[in-house]
């Protein structure tokens, strides 16, 4: 298992780690060892290449070959959640809709916003929303990082400047941004956990016609369980319970909160971090 304590195994015959939680020091080892091999200009000890998303790293597609094993998941629509303890999950929806419009996950003194949107087919949009995010705030600063060219950005709340980091991932018709607030936006070891947690992440973008830049439809958590229920499938689930001893009832402790957050309106497209 990894450090979320499943859904680590991956498809095509191969091995799932044991059970229980993975050490620590060993993840952050590997997160700082894929963020060297980035800063290196993307070379690896083995074969000089990082990799590929979708086949040696995520975030990944639900239909990438090799996608990492996520029924154990929480799902929000748009996204697969992997479990990560002592998080908490919070999401933010329109008042008067209530269309869910993007998710943020808080560890220790850190967040992660997260939210996937449309992208054309053939073309990734990072490079460009990147590139509107630098011209309307001249205080972003480009950086290389585990996922390739982030931001730097700092911005002022409650009147003291906090520094975020920018993250965004191109996959197939669809781009995944991540916005990293507090101790994860530098360095240490909440850096390296959600690092982690944002490479786990599952984007399932449906056959939906969407235009580029619409977010992806997200819904209310349903959880592994839930799933199981609908499908009738009680053998899975005493299999589920019986494989993980403790195992909450979705990806988060019994002792953590699931909220909606609510707003007014959504309000421009990338400028949430203006």
């Amino acid at each position: 298992m990894g450090l979320f304590g499943f859904g680590r195994k991956r498809r095509k015959g191969q091995e799932t780690a044991p059970s229980g939680e993975e050490d620590l020091t060993a993840v952050k080892k590997d997160v700082e060892d894929e963020g060297s091999s980035e800063r290196d200009g993307g070379e690896e000890a083995d074969d000089g290449t990082r990799g590929e998303r979708g086949v040696d790293h995520g975030p990944w597609d639900s239909d990438d070959e090799d996608v990492i094993d996520y029924d154990d998941y929480l799902d929000i629509g748009a996204l697969m959640l992997p479990f990560l303890q002592k998080s908490e999950l919070r999401l933010k929806a329109n008042r008067e809709t209530g269309q869910v419009l993007g998710a943020t996950v808080t560890y220790g003194g850190s967040s992660l916003e997260l939210e996937a949107f449309a992208a054309p087919r053939s073309l990734g949009m990072w490079d460009d929303v990147r590139r509107d995010l630098i011209k309307a705030n001249p205080k972003a600063k480009e950086v290389d990082g585990v996922f390739g060219t982030e931001l730097m950005l700092p911005v002022t709340l409650r009147g003291k400047e906090l520094m975020t980091r920018i993250v965004g991932v191109d996959g197939p018709r669809w781009m995944l941004r991540g916005i990293f607030s507090g101790p994860a936006a530098q360095e240490g070891d909440e850096k390296d956990v959600l690092d982690r947690y944002f490479s786990d992440l599952v984007i399932v973008r449906g056959e939906e016609p969407l235009a580029p830049r619409d977010l992806i439809p997200m819904h209310t958590p349903v959880t592994p369980l839930q799933r199981a229920a609908a499908r009738g499938d009680q053998e899975g689930e005493d299999q589920a319970k019986d494989q993980i001893p403790d195992r909450p009832e979705g990806p988060f402790d019994s002792d953590q909160q699931t909220e909606v957050k609510t707003t007014l309106s959504r309000g421009p497209m990338f400028s949430e971090v203006r």
